[in-house]
């Protein structure tokens, strides 16, 4: 298994070559920053990356978003964040582009180093491997997400996503509300713009408008 390794601690990230390198892992660059992180995955292409979430050039979420642009640049890649912090903003992004392939440890809960190698073969198999406390803050942050998407709803709009969460087909609710389909449309759209619903098939995001509704 091939493996990038991208961490600013310049201690802690040889420790981490040789410690996989003892294991029979093939680390085929370690880098201090996110940008050198995305320039070692294009020229290496590895199986997975283990990458800090917090690393130059500004010493933020820098390692968080560069794994997000590998994630889109690079299905198949296998990510591990390996972080001291939960970092939800971009995390949940992460997590919903597909937990295959995905994990998500915090540094001060691995103790054990046969399992954070256990957790990097499974991220690199496809799997996933995401520590309890990451679990946690993400569904916190979703539905902290779906509240406040539903408080941006107009009044007409919660009556219509009502209506929607009782299986009624637009122009059932135009015939309940008394208004044009056409309004009710334009109001669907209202919906699933405040909630943030990705434009796939129809049905799909009306399942997910309702979900957010009887969740919240």
């Amino acid at each position: 298994m091939r493996i990038v390794i991208a961490e600013d601690a310049a201690v802690v990230r040889e420790g981490l070559v040789q410690l996989l390198r003892d294991r029979g892992l093939e680390v085929v660059a370690s880098v201090g920053d996110a940008r050198a992180l995305l320039t070692a995955v294009a020229e290496h292409r590895p199986d997975a990356v283990v990458a800090d979430i917090r690393m130059p050039p500004a010493h933020r979420d820098d390692g968080l978003r560069a794994a997000l642009t590998l994630r889109e640049r690079y299905p198949d890649l296998g990510v591990l964040l390996f972080s001291q912090y939960v970092e939800t903003r971009y995390a949940d992004r992460l997590a919903t582009t597909g937990l295959s392939g995905f994990g998500y440890l915090l540094k001060e809960r691995v103790v054990d180093v046969a399992d954070f190698v256990d957790a990097l073969h499974r991220v690199a198999a496809g799997g996933t491997a995401l520590d309890p406390e990451v679990v946690s803050q993400l569904l916190s942050a979703r539905h902290r997400h779906a509240r406040d998407g539903l408080a941006a709803l107009t009044a007409r709009e919660h009556e219509v996503l009502a209506l929607m969460a009782e299986g009624r087909t637009n122009a059932a609710i135009a015939t309940a509300l008394d208004v044009s389909q056409r309004s009710v449309e334009k109001h669907t759209a209202g919906i699933f713009t405040k909630l943030g619903l990705p434009r796939t098939e129809e049905g799909h995001r009306r399942v997910l408008a309702v979900l957010r509704y009887l969740g919240a």
